[in-house]
């Protein structure tokens, strides 16, 4: 998938976060089917700044981060502010030696193998951020607004250890007879996997009212995001001593172009009840996917691939000239939205909104909710709504070959992940039991209730239950392997991919899927002794379940996909204010949660619950300065050990829902000018 990264926008740019629970397709379309995540960027000019230290217990992952923000008046009522940010983010190591490092460090004495021969942890990460948001009033009640952010980041993290005696880039080939790869790596090799990011996004629009109170706004957007990937410390095998130990395997961008068009019109101003609201507006939008070739060794086919030996960049091979291209996507949408006060107590909404994707045709989606005030501190509210998400041509049309550990013979496999439109769907579908489909858009029924209370004792508390049914949500269905005919077949077709693939898989349309959940959110806030104590507790359990599957899965996968995180999850803040300081302390639990395993004894491993305790001191040293002390986990709290791939030096599962590097500590300084 194509994940939004919020980190790109810098901290000292957002005023607050609203999120939206309720099932929003209807109002902002594809994507949104679990909700909206609206970041209100910061409008105050004053300036601030922050500089920030933090390391882990085991004195590695050390970062450092500062930014600032400044604004400046445009005229009486314009403003401009711009924030930027840095930052710089040590590696972290979490791993045991493999065992099999262990046995080539015994039977090779006079070399010095590292310990360990890969890091499992965060990776080394730098980079910076800028953001801008301003408005210009330019005649009567016509503004004109801007917003961007741009970003670059670098990152550096380690691959699998490529063991001398196993791997079979170390294999012999009469093409090259007096060349051995232990004369350039006599101790196996980590090719170090990097990428260098470009993201960025940049909205102008003009907003205003026409003079029967119609409030209008129409703004144009671009969104940019690339990675150039980089791979250190590795070797195109099937070249021999000609093959270089850096690489450029390509560069992937995606692109957005979107035009917005709205307008909304208090109604009916007059009723007692009060007046309602109506909106409308249309959406245009452009995606598009690029692919770009890396260098020739990266990809290229040597001369001792006739005799096995691994082709392109090991660990990660580049894309070549023929998957160069440009994929697109255009989209139109359409919506309405209505608010309506039956009473002055009741309200309903209803929202519709029409969309049509030039990959996959058209759909309409649809929400009404209702909320009802019992007593000014009383209130319930429900929603039912439909929603979707889109695939993109990222997904479609982009196909990928990775390189991957064998757990049993500790070879490095080469697998791909294909196009589902692409020869090797189409030449797999030949087959009588394989038919590999179009992506179609995921689809969703919603529905949530609850209620909420605001009392003038200084509790507030909401209690929100929801159910989230997803059809034909995107999985990969793979593990397909190539007969010789269609090896054959394929390389009469598409030169391009390797015909020798371990195996094959490919986005799909699989499940149907039910989400269970309650959500409950309070707070207490009082005055005690001379000051101010507020406690935030909160607790969400959620609870997913496959209702169908186009195809047979089995009981791992099930519990796989069924059980990614912790069913429940809990957590509980405390400050106290009393000038000049503030103490903060916060618990935060973690239920029990599996994961894939495929070891001799189980399909998978159930991990237990965890509880996380950090802490926080803020010292206002003057009306413009001001130093927070803290740490997070800090009894040094670590995740139950995981089985799978521990012969891979792995401690704990990459998939852990909460941090594996035990506790932080960090010092913060900010100010005011």
């Amino acid at each position: 998938g194509q994940p939004v990264d919020l980190t790109q926008i810098p901290i000292t740019a957002i005023k607050r976060v609203e999120v939206l629970r309720d099932g929003a397709s209807a109002q902002y379309g594809s994507g949104a089917i679990g909700g909206v995540v609206n970041v209100i960027l910061d409008d105050d000019i004053a300036g601030s700044a922050f500089g920030q230290y933090s390391s882990y217990y085991e004195g590695d992952g050390g970062a450092w981060r500062g930014g600032a923000r400044k604004g400046a008046r445009i005229g009486p009522d314009g403003f401009l502010v711009v924030s930027a940010e840095l930052f710089d983010t040590q590696a972290t190591s979490r791993a045991r030696q493999r065992g099999d490092a262990i046995e080539f460090q015994a039977a090779n004495p006079h070399l010095v193998v590292p310990d360990p021969v890969q890091r499992w942890g965060q990776p080394e990460r730098d980079g910076w951020r800028l953001g801008w948001n301003g408005e210009v009033p330019i005649e009567g009640p016509l503004e004109f607004y801007l917003f961007g952010t741009l970003g670059e980041t670098h990152g550096l993290s380690d691959f699998n250890w490529r063991n001398p005696d196993v791997a079979s880039a170390f294999d012999r080939s009469p093409a090259f007879p007096d060349f051995d790869l232990r004369s350039v790596y006599p101790v196996g090799f980590t090719p170090r996997f990097g990428q260098d990011e470009i993201d960025g996004s940049a909205f102008f629009g003009f907003r205003g009212e026409a003079p029967a109170g119609l409030r209008w706004d129409a703004s144009l957007g671009y969104g940019l995001s690339q990675i150039d990937y980089l791979l250190l410390e590795s070797i195109n095998a099937s070249l021999g001593p000609q093959s270089p130990t850096s690489f450029r395997p390509g560069l992937l961008r995606q692109t957005e172009l979107v035009f917005n068009g709205d307008v909304r019109q208090t109604v009916a101003a007059d009723r007692e009840a009060g007046p309602g609201n109506l909106a409308a507006g249309l959406e245009l939008r452009r995606e598009r996917y690029a692919i770009s070739a890396g260098n020739w060794a990266s990809y290229a086919a040597g001369p001792g691939a006739l005799d096995g030996l691994p082709t392109g960049s090991n660990g990660f091979p580049g894309y070549s000239p023929d998957q160069e291209g440009t994929s697109e996507q255009d989209s139109f949408a359409g919506w309405i939205d209505v608010e309506w006060p039956v009473t002055k107590a009741w309200t309903m909404g209803g929202a519709l909104r029409y969309e049509r994707y030039s990959l996959f045709g058209d759909t309409l989606t649809g929400k009404v909710s209702g909320r009802y005030e019992i007593t000014p501190e009383w209130v319930v509210r429900g929603t039912v709504s439909t929603g979707f998400r889109a695939p993109t041509p990222g997904q479609v049309y982009s196909q990928r070959t990775s390189q991957a550990l064998d757990t049993e013979t500790l070879d490095i496999n080469t697998s791909g992940r294909l196009s589902p439109v692409g020869p090797v769907a189409k030449i797999l579908s030949e087959r009588a039991d394989v038919f590999i489909s179009p992506l179609q858009a995921e689809r969703s029924k919603n529905y949530s209730a609850g209620f909420a209370y605001r009392g003038r004792d200084g509790l507030s508390l909401t209690v929100d239950a929801f159910q989230t049914d997803v059809l034909d949500r995107f999985d990969t269905v793979g593990g397909f392997t190539l007969t010789e005919d269609e090896r054959a077949q394929l390389a009469r077709l598409d030169a391009s991919i390797n015909p020798n693939l371990s195996s094959v898989s490919f986005f799909q349309n699989v499940y149907d899927s039910r989400t269970l959940g309650v959500e409950v959110v309070a707070s207490y806030e009082r005055q005690v002794g001379h000051g101010r104590l507020v406690v935030t507790p909160a607790y969400t359990t959620i609870d997913t379940d496959i209702t169908d599957a186009d195809a047979g899965i089995d009981q791992s996968e099930r519990n796989f996909f069924e059980n990614p995180g912790p069913e429940h999850r809990a957590i509980v803040s405390v400050s106290y204010r009393q000038a000049p300081f503030e103490w903060f302390a916060r618990l935060r639990y973690y239920g029990a949660w599996s994961d894939l395993n495929g070891d001799i004894e189980a399909d998978y491993q159930k991990f237990g619950g965890r509880t996380f305790f950090d802490i926080g001191l803020t010292w206002d040293l003057n009306d413009q300065l001001a130093m927070r002390l803290g740490a997070e986990n800090v009894f040094n709290t670590y995740p139950q050990e995981a089985r799978r791939q521990a012969n891979r030096g792995l401690i704990y599962s990459r998939n852990t829902p909460y941090d594996t590097d035990g506790g932080l500590v960090y010092a913060r300084l900010t100010s005011r000018f």
